[in-house]
């Protein structure tokens, strides 16, 4: 009996044929590196040669944003620089709570983007500390779990500021707004308009400026009655990914002929412009 007995069918002269996990670990790697990491992690569930071979370092390490370091370094969780760079990328890719809780940022699974929100809690709000004006409401349509509430009052002024490092690129800035509180009953979510008044008369403004003398200015009648939305303030252009960036922003109604209530103040969002085109003006209520 020759060797060609006991060959397989379709395995001629009883050569075995080539498995995946024949393929070195490194090239398969390599191969990895040119796809996006949603792309690796499909292959990865496939078997375990494609899952080893993401764990690579050298994979994820071109993957993360140019303010990787800096980010890092907001975490109370400093634990995390010991991770593996797979696991980081996909902590970075979840929101991360900074200053108190008051800021998350996250990336882009996809592209590496960063994003950035900012609570109403981190901004300066004219009348907060007086309840018969402003009151801050747990919620859970807010990722803070908690928004700013206008009961009513003659002069709206919400001012805020950032330091943060931004990778380079052109960046816009958001703020989440509602109009009439929203809360539940019978299990349902309903909205009470009872309060809202004030805003058909004269347009909300918002600014935007930069340290290097960026600036925008836009007006907006709000008319958002029980939706959250995303009113687009300005954009804002990051050259230097290795500088601070300082930047100021606010919402103003000072016109005082007139009183103005029953506002939700959430957030500031800030994102890639090119991400933040994605934003349905309606907004979803937010879910953890």
């Amino acid at each position: 009996m020759g060797a060609n007995a006991s060959a397989m069918p379709g395995e001629p002269n009883g050569l075995m044929r080539p498995k995946l996990e024949d393929i070195p670990e490194s090239c398969m790697a390599l191969v990895l590196s040119y796809l996006d990491p949603p792309e690796i992690a499909k292959l990865a569930r496939i078997n375990r040669a494609f899952r080893a071979a993401a764990s690579a370092d050298f994979i994820w390490v071109p993957k993360f944003p140019s303010n990787y370091n800096f980010i890092l370094s907001k975490l109370p969780d400093q634990g995390l620089i010991t991770m593996d760079k797979k696991d980081i990328y996909a902590r970075l890719c979840r929101p991360n709570s900074f200053d108190g809780g008051t800021k998350e940022f996250w990336i882009d699974k996809t592209t590496g983007g960063t994003y950035l929100s900012i609570s109403s809690k981190a901004m300066a709000i004219t009348g907060i500390d007086d309840r018969r004006y402003w009151n801050h409401i747990q919620t859970y349509e807010s990722r803070f779990q908690t928004i700013a509430y206008l009961q009513q009052i003659w002069w709206v002024e919400v001012n805020g500021d950032l330091e943060f490092q931004f990778p380079a690129g052109t960046y816009s800035l958001f703020f989440r707004l509602q109009l009439g509180r929203v809360g539940k009953r019978l299990g349902r979510r309903v909205c009470n308009l009872d309060n809202v008044h004030g805003w058909d008369v004269k347009p909300v403004q918002f600014q935007l400026s930069t340290l290097d003398g960026q600036h925008a200015v836009s007006q907006c009648t709000l008319d958002n009655f029980g939706n959250w939305v995303h009113y687009h303030v300005g954009d804002f252009v990051v050259e230097d990914p290795n500088a601070l960036t300082k930047i100021k922003y606010s919402l103003t109604q000072i016109d005082c002929t007139h009183t103005k209530g029953g506002l939700c103040v959430d957030s500031v969002l800030i994102c890639p412009k090119s991400l933040g085109k994605e934003l349905f003006f309606v907004d979803e209520p937010y879910k953890k």
